[in-house]
């Protein structure tokens, strides 16, 4: 039954008309707190049983199963509990004495090897049937196609079992694919798209962590509401995101696959993917978190072709890191990636999208259910054309794949650009007309030369001074165009910087609220530490400034008092330094920040005015501070330079020439 549709009643409602136990098996421990704080507000007697407990909590659930009446009638618990001997001899207890009325599986998928979702210690359930003979089994899930469905019924030993299906269409939400490929800016599309709905509910998904923190920062920045939620947080910070989206606090989580299974917040008006799902299962679930109120929604996926690419990898690489056989390995890589044609079947193919989800759990529907609630039914032709375009980007992009590389003798180009070792896939992309003019103007200037009447005349010298005169037309016609016209959107803007100050700002808040109002300077101290990230990474561009500035709140999450105070000791320093103007700064790279707050006495020939009351000294860098790379010489430069320095191989050779022509004519 889709999400939404009413599947936790199968359980709960038998929980209630019965005396005894439901024992509900759970897949995440968010899952469970969730359900069983809902049944709590409705007087219902439940609770669960996980590692967050504590030990007194497990003490009282324990005692009370123990009892001849226990008070619980709904108890949850993961299927890595159920395995173990202490917790099985416990549930044999309580169906002696006939007690145990019922097991719920829910999310019953992550039982099959087919499914989606597949979790290895939701196999170890089948010996339910074993230990609890006479016991129900239901099991539930909205995402089964027919082969999972086969699979979980076998796995559960459940023998001529009741299946009950309903539709799995969901004609309140609207699907809708986007091509980033053809998108200027994803980041900005997205931004604009949930300005345009107003405060409403979302859920933005990605593959990474650290897509997530960028993703989340950049919405934050446009002045939406949202929060990142993924395992690289600590519980502590989960729950909060958690619990302040639940209650409207913040309005959109940009977070991982996991985040959503089971909540029961009805109103979320869009689900966003912004990387490809690894399968149509995967998709279905989580879009179907919008709408639960059966009012109308919306689906946005964000399809890439280097989002694909990167699927299509981790699916191959994902059988190999299993402990299976080779065989089983090429078994399990080739059934992911047929899941995964469907989701690019979905993005890339014609016609219409939900009777393509319909179909792929083999439901046999005609397209005219549609009703155009999705964007090839609304808009075809526009929808045609958009596929057609992407056919084309994909077909230059491989045409031209490789990256150039071009020398420049302008000093201004490496003054003014920022300089970095990594390939600029999107520029590639772009198949922008500065690259094509670059191309076209150098072949056309080294292909002329072979057809010039004068060639078989000219001899090296002239031919070098042909090919200079070539380059310098080149680069005066063309180099200070493209150099006043470039814009760098890979640049870090002020506006970026400020909302990252105000981020690190934040998370000092709560470590001063988690170490018992430990007492911190907010705007100097996140001064500082955006500044540490942009110095390290604000040549390379925002997404690694971002990580970086992500990695630091992380950080702060988990850092002690005295962490803190020996990475935030040189905000105490500077007010008891002596300012040193620009001129007076020394050329050589300033020392480690852990260095020099190690109070290593060994520096002070390093120039900088040291502190004798402060413990911890860095020394002050100009602001105006750079290391600038080696000039790259022209070809005119570097055939001019040889002839200065004179070749002595060059001149051997020459020697040895007219002493063998001096020895031919004697």
């Amino acid at each position: 039954m889709p999400t939404g549709g009413g599947k936790s009643m199968c359980f709960q409602i038998p929980a209630l008309a019965k005396s005894g136990i439901v024992l509900v098996v759970c897949p995440l421990i968010a899952l469970m707190e969730n359900q069983v704080m809902a049944l709590k507000e409705k007087g219902i007697a439940a609770e669960f049983l996980s590692s967050t407990k504590t030990t007194d909590a497990k003490a009282k659930i324990h005692e009370d199963l123990d009892s001849g009446k226990p008070s619980t009638r709904l108890l949850y618990v993961t299927p890595e509990l159920i395995a173990t001997p202490g917790f099985m001899s416990k549930l044999k207890k309580v169906y002696a004495r006939g007690l145990l009325n019922l097991i719920a599986i829910d999310e019953a998928h992550c039982i099959s090897s087919w499914g989606h979702d597949f979790r290895p210690s939701y196999r170890k359930l089948s010996s339910l049937r074993g230990h609890l003979p006479d016991v129900p089994i239901l099991a539930l899930t909205a995402t089964a196609v027919p082969k999972v469905q086969k699979d979980v019924v076998e796995s559960l030993q459940m023998e001529n079992p009741l299946i009950l299906k309903s539709s799995f269409n969901r004609p309140n939400i609207y699907y809708e694919v986007r091509y980033k490929d053809l998108l200027d800016d994803a980041f900005a599309d997205l931004s604009n798209t949930l300005k345009s709905l107003g405060e409403v509910c979302a859920i933005v998904y990605c593959l990474e962590r650290s897509m997530c923190d960028d993703l989340s920062a950049n919405l934050s920045q446009s002045g939406i509401s949202c929060a990142a939620y993924h395992a690289g947080l600590n519980n502590k910070m989960r729950t909060s995101v958690l619990d302040d989206w639940i209650s409207s606090k913040i309005k959109v989580v940009v977070a991982t696959v996991a985040f959503g299974m089971g909540i029961d917040r009805k109103d979320v008006r869009i689900v966003c993917h912004f990387n490809i799902p690894k399968s149509m299962e995967s998709f279905y679930q989580e879009s179907g978190r919008a709408g639960r109120d059966q009012l109308p929604s919306r689906s946005l996926l964000y399809y890439g072709v280097d989002d694909r690419k990167r699927m299509e990898f981790i699916l191959r690489k994902s059988g190999s890191t299993k402990s299976q056989s080779s065989s089983s390995q090429e078994e399990s890589s080739k059934t992911s990636l047929i899941a995964f044609n469907q989701m690019v079947e979905y993005c890339e193919g014609p016609g219409c999208r939900r009777k393509r989800i319909l179909e792929s759990f083999g439901e046999q529907v005609t397209a005219s259910l549609c009703g155009k609630t999705c964007d090839a039914c609304r808009h075809p032709n526009l929808v045609a054309r958009y596929l057609e375009d992407l056919t084309t980007a994909c077909a230059l992009r491989q045409k031209n794949g490789s990256s150039r590389v071009f020398i420049t003798s302008s000093t201004d180009a490496i003054d003014r650009e920022q300089i970095s070792e990594f390939w600029n896939r999107d520029e590639e992309a772009s198949g922008s007309e500065e690259d094509i003019s670059d191309s076209d103007d150098v072949n056309e200037v080294v292909n002329n030369l072979p057809r010039s009447k004068l060639q078989s005349r000219l001899g090296v010298n002239e031919k070098l001074a042909m090919l200079q005169r070539a380059e310098e037309n080149f680069y005066r016609n063309n180099n200070t165009y493209k150099q006043s016209n470039k814009v760098d959107k890979n640049a870090i803007s002020d506006s970026m910087r400020d909302a990252s100050r105000k981020r690190l700002q934040n998370a000092l808040k709560q470590v001063q609220q988690r170490l018992d109002n430990f007492k911190i300077e907010m705007e100097a101290s996140a001064s500082f530490l955006e500044d540490e990230c942009y110095k390290k990474y604000g040549k390379t561009g925002k997404s690694f400034y971002y990580s970086q500035v992500a990695s630091t709140v992380r950080w702060l999450t988990t850092a002690s008092s005295t962490e803190l105070m020996s990475r935030l000791c040189a905000i105490n320093a500077s007010t008891t330094k002596n300012v040193v103007s620009e001129a007076e700064q020394p050329l050589t790279s300033p020392p480690a920040l852990e260095d020099t707050c190690a109070g290593d006495t060994s520096n002070e020939h390093s120039g900088n005015a040291r502190s004798e009351t402060s413990p911890c000294v860095v020394p002050i860098e100009s602001s105006s501070f750079s290391t600038k790379l080696p000039q790259i010489p022209s070809f005119s430069e570097f055939v001019n330079s040889r002839k200065a320095k004179g070749d002595p191989l060059n001149d051997t050779k020459m020697h040895s020439s007219r002493v063998e022509k001096k020895m031919r004519i004697q």
